[in-house]
């Protein structure tokens, strides 16, 4: 029986593994579209997703990933994670008035 192999394993006799030529591929688009490309099917497939499914959807998909990340986190995580953010802003402010010269307008 053959060894099945993983997508980043090279193919017997193959030259590319599947994840080497995907990111050819994807680094290949990349330099004849430029990176705004993928942004811009990245908004078509939403708006068509949003179109097809609505926006109730993306509620409900957001709520099923909150519950995922409750149950392996725990509840307090949401308030770390609030936290770090709440610091973070508090330190981009400051360094905007620090470049400003305390004005933040």
């Amino acid at each position: 029986m053959a060894k099945p192999h993983k997508a980043d394993d090279k193919p017997p006799g193959g030259e590319m593994s599947v994840r080497e030529a995907g990111k050819k591929g994807g680094d290949t688009v990349r330099d004849r579209y430029g990176p705004g490309f993928y942004e811009a099917i990245g908004r078509k497939g939403g708006q068509a997703t949003r179109q097809r499914h609505g926006v109730e959807f993306y509620e409900s998909i957001g709520q099923k990933g909150g519950r995922v990340v409750k149950e392996k986190y725990g509840a307090d995580f949401y308030e770390e994670i609030g936290h770090k953010g709440g610091q973070k802003v508090k330190q981009l402010i400051a360094e905007a008035k620090k470049k400003t010269g305390g004005k933040t307008d």
